[in-house]
């Protein structure tokens, strides 16, 4: 994780940024699938922790060779003319890290009485009196929204960044990005 690039959304009256960042987050994931790339991270710089929403910067962390690889793909076709692009660039000696991960919660209450009636044979109304709408879970923390490739559903991406810590934290990312245990460089 010694380089690093900014992916930064540029104003567009069409769309909104968190409508940018949903796409743009999506293209990433789909190239880190293809790719099956675990040595890419992510991080959100200037996110406040309790906004719904994860600001106009996604960067991108890895080593030098991983980041040409990823960027001299076409993942980012469609959305050139809505991102300003970096170059891959080594990041500051004297950066803090921080574990950012995904936090996932109970949201789809749909999905859950499905799953109910399919595991104990309940009717709709039963599943419906057991787990009621308001028994969706919901984060006070920034998110993307996603569609499920396999479901077509969409589903929040809840993002949590974790304090700041003194020195690296190795290990692998998922193919968001993210990861419960490594840390990304923090500047």
């Amino acid at each position: 994780m010694d380089h690093h690039v900014d992916l930064d959304l540029l104003a567009d009256p069409e769309f909104a940024p968190h409508q940018l960042m949903n796409a743009l987050f999506a293209k990433l994931h789909r190239a880190l699938v293809a790719q099956g790339s675990t040595d890419i991270g992510v991080s959100f710089p200037g996110v406040e922790p309790k906004a719904p929403h994860l600001g106009h910067r996604l960067r991108l962390h890895g080593n030098q060779a991983a980041l040409k690889a990823l960027m001299t793909t076409s993942w980012l076709t469609g959305m050139r003319d809505h991102v300003e692009q970096g170059a891959v660039t080594a990041v500051p000696t004297d950066a803090k890290h921080r574990v950012v991960r995904r936090v996932q919660v109970q949201s789809n209450t749909e999905r859950l009485r499905r799953r109910l009636m399919r595991r104990q044979g309940l009717d709709p109304q039963a599943a419906l009196a057991r787990i009621p709408d308001a028994a969706a879970e919901w984060l006070d923390l920034p998110y993307v929204t996603l569609r499920s490739t396999s479901t077509g559903q969409s589903f929040p991406l809840y993002i949590d960044h974790g304090p700041l810590l003194p020195s690296p934290l190795p290990g692998p990312f998922n193919a968001y990005g993210l990861s419960p245990t490594a840390t990304v460089p923090w500047f």
